[in-house]
This record gives structure tokens, sequence and C-alpha cells, in this order.
């Protein structure tokens, strides 16, 4: 059977690689096009099998804004469901480990460390979560994958006591290894 999809217009700004090397800006023009694009512009998983394996790490963080009084009761395991720290922790683990299943390009990595921490803090509980592999290809994914599930996991565990909390700021705060390096956000330790 055909398919009927087509390619949406590309803009200067998608050219492939291997063009956009000859406008002069070489460094600048290959950050701005899209690595999952093949040079008809159609979706592909990109190719790392040439790329050397490095220590990879990544950090994410998030918040799960909520009442004190949820928060509360999260951090002391008195809600309905029972243990929520642990559960979050486990399902962040456990979630990183499926990244490459839940998002359509991203490489299955081999993952040597996940770690998961919940804290308490005036708005709510915050979430860290940590990943490292020796690779081709970094775990920045990985990372926020796992702080973005162990904050849906404190939700569940939490909505019998408050169904309006939030999970927010789910971000990429470190990274390290590979081509391009450290990368840090600014303003966070």
């Amino acid at each position: 059977m055909k398919s009927t999809l087509t390619t949406p217009h590309r803009s200067s700004a998608t050219t492939p690689r291997r063009e956009a090397a000859t406008t002069g800006a070489a460094d600048r023009a290959e950050a701005a096009v899209p690595t999952h694009l093949d040079a008809h512009g159609h979706v592909r998983m990109v190719d790392v099998s040439t790329k050397p394996a490095t220590a990879r790490v990544a950090i994410a963080r998030g918040l799960l804004r909520c009442l004190p009084s949820t928060r509360d009761a999260l951090w002391s395991s008195s809600t309905k469901k029972g243990e929520a720290i642990v559960t979050a922790r486990l399902a962040g683990i456990m979630a990183a480990k499926q990244t490459g299943t839940l998002i359509p390009l991203c490489h299955p990595v081999s993952l040597s460390d996940v770690a998961v921490d919940v804290s308490p803090v005036d708005d709510g509980l915050a979430i860290e979560a940590r990943a490292a592999c020796v690779g081709p290809t970094g775990v920045e994914m990985e990372a926020m994958v796992a702080a973005s599930v162990a904050g849906l996991t404190l939700y569940d565990m939490g909505k019998s006591v408050e169904r309006g909390m939030v999970l927010e700021q789910v971000r990429l705060v470190e990274k390290r290894g590979g081509k391009s390096g450290t990368w840090r956000r600014p303003g966070e330790a």
C-alpha cells in the first residue's frame, strides 16, 4: 500500500549537514541542522556506529508542585497507596531503562547507573535523576524520562489527597561526555 503522507516543506535551516559546510559558517549551521532528518527530509535514527564510546552522565530535575499537606503525606508515606518516595524512585529507574522504547528516535542505551532522589521543598517535592553509561550517545533523555516518571508516580500516589498537583520544570541541568563535553544549565548547582 502506498503512503499518502507528504514531507513538509523544509526551510534553509533544515539543509543537510554536508550542504551546511559550504556556507562558510559550518559550526553555526551544523548546530541548527536537525540530526534526525536524512538528505530527503525524512525522519531517521542517527547512526552512532562510528562514534567512540565515552563516559556519559546526565542530570535532570523536576518539581511536583503541591500543597504542604500533600508534600508531607507523600514524604511520610501516609497516603492510601503507601510508600510514595520509594515507589517513585523505582519507577524513575525502571522508566530510564525503557527510554529507547518510549521515545521513537532514541537509541537503546546500556545504562551503567540510574539514581533518582526526591526531597521536600517549600513548593512540593523536588526530583533529581542521574543517568550514566559508557557509549556512543548521551543519556540526557534517560535522565529526563526518569525525573518525569518519578514525578508522575508521585502524582499517582498522592492524587487521593490532592488532584491539583502539577509536575513542572522537568529539565536537563547537566550533561558530561561525548564530543560536546560538559554543559551545565546556568543558575543551577
